[in-house]
């Protein structure tokens, strides 16, 4: 996993890339690829900006830099729901963002299976290991029962030779 700032420069970078391109091209269709690489970097990012906040958070530096970044992105697909409006291609933007949200259910549906499969494992492990615990102390408790019945033959035998 990449840290959160390295995460939303990518993102930073993909829209440097498409405002470049839109300037250029005739049809928004021909900005796919690089859309591809906007929203892929933008899910890195939000991961990576949850992972750092499971690991005790970041500065306020860093914070910052993550809630401008996440507001410039915002305000960027506005400018790039603007694009497709421009061009006609209303549709073609409300299925970009019906995939993008049936996705993220998707990724929210995985993330919490991927919990619940830890949580299970975990709980697994802690009871093989309490069986473990279980089964070496009935053993030790059988190997003392055995050392004191070996012991106290060993005593009855000595006092019946009279040693």
């Amino acid at each position: 996993m990449i840290d959160p700032v390295t995460a939303l420069a990518g993102i930073q970078s993909a829209v440097k890339l498409i405002k470049q391109a839109s300037k250029t091209v005739d049809d928004v269709a021909s900005l796919g690829p690089l859309l591809g690489k906007y929203f892929n970097a933008k899910s890195e990012a939000t991961k990576a900006v949850v992972e750092s906040k499971k690991k005790g958070g970041s500065s306020m530096g860093t914070a910052l830099q993550i809630e401008m970044a996440l507001d410039q992105a915002a305000s960027f697909e506005k400018e790039l729901q603007m694009l497709f409006f421009q061009a006609n291609k209303v549709d073609v933007w409300n299925k970009i963002k019906a995939r993008a949200q049936a996705m993220d259910v998707e990724e929210a549906h995985n993330a919490r299976r991927e919990k619940e499969e830890a949580a299970k494992k975990k709980k697994k492990d802690q009871e093989q290991l309490e069986i473990t615990l279980l089964i070496s102390g009935i053993c030790l408790i059988l190997f003392l029962v055995y050392v004191g019945i070996y012991e106290s033959m060993e005593y009855c035998a000595k006092i019946r030779c009279g040693r």
